[in-house]
């Protein structure tokens, strides 16, 4: 097998450039190139689906939004999709959805189809946070996986086990730090902590995975290496332990340092206790409510509806406030509510 594809859309890329194209001694050079003189691996996606999960809710007709049960449980919880593997490797155990890239698809392609296939979610915020390429993390052979932080409003879908999956579901989420050793010198440092990791699914007997993931933190004259290590899987597949974690942290400090993105968790409509409570679910901590209303005010946007239930004052809703939220700059929320 020579070039292929990546052959034909350079030649097409040089044509649609004109004279800034390759030239014939480099089309030459490519027809006697031969790729398969290196091992190549096999490319994934896997995706960390968060939502902030609450109660199912209707708009009555005069505009007002009525949820069940609101006075007894107005808690929102941060929560992971995980689902059940069909088939070996792994076959039982709880897994991120993903799955292999195809020819012609990028690897955010591939984490849209996939996330459809296996979940039947066909929209969602995606973000890239990292590559898991280490050796020995899939039994099957040399694969590396583009992992994606992904959001989405979990109330709007049914979700449902697909082509590679028994089944999926929800679990709740929390993840605790235990800090094991802290070494600092003059030119070096090295700190390691355990991080315990509790997946509760309420819908399924409240099955319960607990995964422990070991990080270590080295310090070289000041530049920081990291490494993770899985102490105890929890029923999770492959390395899953370790995307999780990467994922919940990089959630997390995304959101300590601007914060706009859990408006990608939230529906069109919402109030703004849901959505301080959104903030605390991800920060793991309470706010000060006049300071969070105070910082978020310039991004959110008042609507005509408001959301009433038994014993409590109607709440207005809110959407977000597009102008302020997609400024000329990139936007966000630069003060930490």
């Amino acid at each position: 097998m020579k070039t292929g594809i990546l052959k034909e859309a350079l030649i097409k890329g040089g044509a649609d450039m004109g004279k800034s194209g390759i030239s014939a001694e480099e089309k030459a050079w490519l027809d006697t190139y031969d790729i398969n003189q290196y091992d190549r691996p096999s490319v994934a996606a896997d995706m960390a689906v968060f939502s902030i999960m609450g109660l199912a809710s209707h708009t009555e007709g005069n505009g007002t939004v009525r949820k069940a049960d609101y006075r007894k449980d107005p808690e929102k919880g941060l929560k992971l999709l995980l689902i059940r593997r069909a088939s070996f490797p792994c076959r039982d155990c709880w897994a991120l959805p993903g799955g292999f890239g195809r020819r012609e698809e990028s690897t955010k392609e591939t984490a849209y189809r996939e996330l459809y296939e296996e979940t039947g979610v066909k929209d969602a915020y995606l973000q890239p946070f990292d590559i898991f390429s280490e050796t020995g993390r899939d039994p099957r052979g040399w694969i590396i996986s583009h992992a994606f932080l992904t959001l989405i409003d979990g109330e709007k879908y049914q979700i449902r086990g697909g082509s590679d999956a028994w089944e999926a579901q929800w679990f709740c989420i929390q993840v605790e730090r235990q800090e094991q050793e802290r070494r600092v010198e003059a030119q070096s440092a090295e700190i390691s902590s355990m991080y315990t990791m509790k997946l509760i699914c309420r819908e399924r007997d409240a099955l319960k995975l607990t995964a422990q993931v070991k990080e270590r933190k080295q310090f070289v004259g000041y530049h920081e290496k990291t490494t993770y290590e899985i102490v105890e899987p929890g029923g999770l597949a492959f390395d899953h332990a370790i995307i999780i974690l990467r994922a919940f942290l990089h959630l997390q400090g995304q959101v300590e340092r601007g914060g706009k993105m859990v408006f990608d968790l939230m529906p069109e409509e919402f109030t703004l206790s849901e959505l301080q409570k959104a903030y605390e679910a991800v920060l793991g901590r309470t706010l000060l409510t006049a300071n969070f209303r105070r910082k978020i005010s310039d991004f959110v946007t008042e609507t005509e509806h408001i959301v009433e239930g038994a014993g409590h004052r109607p709440a207005r809703l809110f959407r977000r406030n597009l102008h302020a939220f997609y400024d000329a700059d990139g936007g966000g929320l630069s003060r930490q509510p």
